[in-house]
């Protein structure tokens, strides 16, 4: 039984899709104003963790990743730089899915883009005038909070309790906001010199941020679905104002499940470029030569839910902990074992992937569930030392470990176990001319094995082979 924390209730629930079988999820994706930095892929890991294991536990999953190419941010970025909206965003649009790619983040089904849904924007911003939750001033149209009294339920926000509250002619044309200005939010702006603007049906100018993610995601996934994922950042104002103009616009429940993911930070200090701890993907694996595979396992590694402190120290112990599941599935997959078959490895798998699911089940908790596949390595080392492992058994093991990457995606592409019988009874023989000391022969077979690709490497527990890849001459 999966369970996640849902903010919305302010406990851990049940999960229960809408439709059997099928998930649909919406993530928030990248302001496409900057780089990306590791905060940000900390948010887009989580996300991925959790489509996975869906994935993993028999589910379909249906993912919507937008990307934020017009709001505050970027028409001043574009302004600064004197280029076009979309010249300016273009390149980090390219910066973000390289990143995805660098951490094998799946990709989304969708990834609209803002500026490519203007006409679903203005749909619904007539459709709250027309309900009249939202109301014209100066050019703009905002949506009046005081219309829907539901609101302030995702954050624990009571409007009444807040310094600058709701009320007629208290309104905002910021996209981002602090918890004391909850007042009318934008929902279409006024033409303003400089800035992009459309022509549609509500009048000249170009939407605010809030609207955008409402009229994507209902789009590509219904007015109603089943998980809302983004930041602890923004819950409120960005999410709020979600729930509040998908709500009054549709009248039908807007999310079930909203899951946020916290801050990370750097040495215990909040990332900024002024105090020199701000680092970007580039900045680690181009500069600092960092192991992609290693940095994925460190911003999984710790749970969602909780701050995550990005030192170059806890970057090694991620690496460290990678590099005993590599060793791991390096003995199984390059190690001789022998073909009778055994059952020693039998309860341990059954052990492992117990906890291993029941720790990912439990609201994603990875470091309960990685404790299954950390005791595995450890008891079943000795095993496959000491020969007690056959092939039949190791290949059980390597797929129980191919199975939980299947939701870490931290492990390279798996390696066949598989040889020729023939092959096989060379590497055996060669091992037993090398114990009788009969060095030409052993030296003969290997020149034998290595002609046919297979490459054998002496260790003090024994010999081990891989395939070497033949390239071609020109």
């Amino acid at each position: 039984m999966i369970r996640f924390h849902n903010t919305l209730s302010g406990r851990e629930e049940e999960f229960q899709p809408l439709d059997p079988g099928e998930v649909r999820v919406y993530t928030c994706g990248p302001t496409v104003y900057d780089l990306p930095h590791i905060g940000n892929f900390r948010a887009y890991v989580f996300e991925d963790l959790l489509l996975r294991f869906l994935r993993y536990s028999g589910f379909k999953t249906v993912q919507v990743m937008n990307l934020t190419d017009v709001d505050d941010k970027t028409i001043r970025g574009a302004r600064a730089s004197g280029v076009s909206l979309r010249e300016y965003t273009e390149p980090f649009v390219r910066a973000f899915f390289s990143g995805l790619a660098l951490l094998r983040i799946r990709p989304a089904d969708h990834y609209p883009r803002a500026t490519e849904h203007i006409p679903e924007m203005v749909a619904i911003i007539k459709g709250l005038l027309d309900k009249g939750v939202a109301y014209r001033k100066d050019g703009s149209i905002y949506f009046s909070i005081e219309k829907f009294p539901a609101y302030g339920r995702l954050s624990g926000i009571n409007p009444d309790d807040l310094r600058i509250t709701s009320r007629i002619g208290a309104r905002l044309e910021s996209d981002e906001y602090e918890k004391d200005s909850a007042r009318d939010f934008a929902l279409w702006k006024a033409p303003r010199e400089g800035e992009p603007s459309w022509e549609t049906d509500i009048g000249p100018g170009r939407p605010g941020w809030h609207i955008e993610c409402s009229a994507m995601s209902s789009k590509y996934l219904g007015p109603s679905f089943d998980i809302h994922c983004g930041g602890v950042d923004n819950i409120f104002p960005h999410h709020e104002n979600e729930i509040a103009q998908s709500e009054a616009y549709f009248e039908k429940p807007f999310v079930r499940y909203w899951l946020h993911c916290h801050h990370l930070v750097v040495d215990g200090e909040k990332m900024a470029k002024s105090k020199g701890n701000f680092y970007t993907l580039r900045d680690l694996v181009e500069a600092r030569g960092v192991d992609p595979s290693a940095l994925r396992m460190f911003l999984v590694g710790t749970h969602y839910r909780k701050v995550l402190n990005f030192t170059l120290e806890s970057l090694e112990q991620s690496a460290a902990a990678l590099k005993r599941i590599k060793d791991f599935v390096y003995e199984l997959e390059n190690r001789i074992f022998p073909a009778a078959k055994t059952d020693a490895s039998l309860d341990l798998i059954a052990c492992a992937e117990r906890t291993f699911r029941e720790g990912m089940e439990d609201d994603l908790n990875v470091s309960a569930a990685l404790t299954g596949l950390f005791d595995l390595i450890r008891k079943a080392n000795p095993l496959i030392q000491g020969k007690k492992i056959g092939l039949n058994e190791a290949k059980r093991l390597l797929d129980f470990v191919y199975r939980v990457d299947e939701v870490l995606a931290v492990l390279p592409e798996r390696r066949d176990l598989e040889i020729s019988d023939d092959l096989r009874a060379k590497i055996e023989e060669r091992e037993r001319a090398r114990k009788s000391r009969d060095w030409a022969a052993a030296d003969r077979l290997r020149r034998e094995l290595l002609e046919n690709g297979v490459v054998l490497e002496d260790t003090k527990d024994g010999v081990r082979w891989k395939i070497e890849k033949k390239t071609g001459s020109n």
